[in-house]
C-alpha cells in the first residue's frame, strides 16, 4: 500500500517532485514475509516502509489554469490572457486588432481551455492535484497498434 503523496498547496504537486518523478512511500501489508538476501526473515507490521516508488508529477512555474482561463473570457480582446502566458507579441497583435475582429479571441478561449496553448516556457498550468486535468496522448512511429481480429 503507497500512502497518498504530500501535496504542495502552491504548486498542485507533490512535495518532492524533481523533473517529472516523485518518489512515494509504500507500506507492505501486515505480516507479509520477506526473506533478505543475507537469509533473515522479516516480518512487516503494517507500519515501516518496505519500499519507495515513483510517481509521475507535472512542471509547473506559477501559471494558474484558472487565471489563464479567466483572462481569456473576459479580457481575452485586450491580449490580456497571451500577456499573461508569456507571448508579448500575439498579446500586443490581439490588442492592437481587438482580438482579431473577436475571432482571435474565441479561438484563443477554445486554445486555453482545453490546454493545448500553454505558458510560453513550456511548463504545465497549475491544476488542482485531484482537479480535472487533460493528459495529451500522442501517436508515433514507436506506438504499437493492437490488429483488429475479424471473425
Amino acid at each position: 500500500m503507497s500512502d497518498n503523496p504530500k501535496i504542495d498547496e502552491a504548486t498542485q504537486e507533490p512535495e518532492n517532485c524533481r523533473v517529472t518523478t516523485a518518489w512515494v512511500e509504500c507500506l507492505p501489508a501486515p505480516n507479509i514475509s520477506c526473506r533478505l538476501s543475507n537469509g533473515t526473515e522479516f516480518r512487516f507490521s503494517g507500519e515501516e516502509v518496505g519500499f519507495n516508488k515513483t510517481i509521475p508529477c507535472r512542471n509547473v512555474s506559477g501559471y494558474s489554469y484558472k487565471v489563464a482561463v479567466a483572462l481569456s473570457l473576459f479580457l481575452g480582446w485586450l491580449g490580456a490572457d497571451r500577456f499573461y502566458l508569456g507571448y508579448p507579441a500575439l498579446g500586443l497583435l490581439k490588442f492592437c486588432t481587438v482580438g482579431f475582429c473577436g475571432i482571435g479571441t474565441l479561438i484563443d478561449f477554445i486554445l486555453i481551455a482545453m490546454q493545448i496553448v500553454g505558458p510560453a516556457d513550456g511548463s504545465n498550468y497549475i491544476v488542482d492535484y485531484y482537479g480535472a486535468r487533460l493528459t495529451r496522448l500522442s501517436i508515433t512511429n514507436q506506438t504499437y497498434r493492437k490488429p483488429h481480429l475479424s471473425q
